[in-house]
């Protein structure tokens, strides 16, 4: 039995991944969706969350800015307000203040930061190949 008030963060990954498939999609080719995801991916994996959100912001225009506002919901605690806007400055002072300054918070945010990007590219996949 599942004791209330405890999050499935595999299906929180899946819903927010679903989410980012469907907004990103209607902005770009599943397949150029794919390849934001995939480097996201890549650099959350060596270089870590804070990275992953600096590489987003910085190099991934319009589908960068809905994966970052995704993961943001990914990472949303009830005690903690979202920040203000999606300026780089604001997000990254959020990260630092919220998710890198306690290492198990880094630790599961890291891990289910990945798992969404995971989802989000097997979805871009799977979404491309339909096209094709």
């Amino acid at each position: 039995m599942a004791s209330q008030g405890a999050t499935n963060l595999d299906y929180l990954a899946a819903n927010r991944a679903q989410e980012i498939i469907k907004r990103a999609s209607a902005k770009a080719s599943a397949r150029d969706v794919d390849t934001a995801v995939t480097k996201a991916l890549g650099v959350l994996q060596e270089n870590g969350v804070y990275a992953c959100f600096l590489y987003l912001l910085a190099k991934e225009k319009d589908i960068g800015k809905i994966v970052v506002e995704e993961m943001l919901n990914v990472l949303q605690n009830p005690r903690r307000n979202k920040p203000s806007s999606l300026t780089p400055d604001v997000v990254l002072r959020h990260i630092s203040e919220n998710v890198t300054h306690d290492l198990e918070r880094l630790l599961l945010a890291k891990e289910v930061l990945e798992q969404t990007l995971i989802y989000a590219r097997y979805g871009a996949k799977a979404r491309d190949a339909s096209e094709s």
